[in-house]
């Protein structure tokens, strides 16, 4: 398996609805590594690294996001992986 890493800016409602937990929650549960965070601008960036298929599968999730988001854009890269990372969580 190809280990690569997602870098993701996602738009739309995402700060205040649960959408950082939602993140961590579904990248733990795949074993993904990174972080999630509020920007200044209302979106989230996320990072994560591990399995090219895992990280679809967190890219998929990015989309749909908590019940009370909205996301409307998800801009996002693949790359190789920092690998500067223990666990997956949210920055502040």
């Amino acid at each position: 398996m190809a280990v690569k890493a997602l870098h993701a800016f996602v738009s739309g409602r995402v700060q205040g609805v649960g959408y950082r937990a939602f993140t961590k929650r579904v990248a733990r549960s795949l074993g993904l590594k990174g972080f999630v965070r509020n920007l200044p601008d209302s979106r989230v960036e996320v990072y994560a690294e591990g399995e090219e298929e895992k990280l679809k599968e967190l890219l998929e999730k990015l989309y749909e996001g908590p019940y009370f988001a909205d996301v409307k854009n998800v801009e996002y890269t693949f790359s190789e992986p920092r690998g500067q990372y223990e666990d997956f969580i949210i920055l502040y």
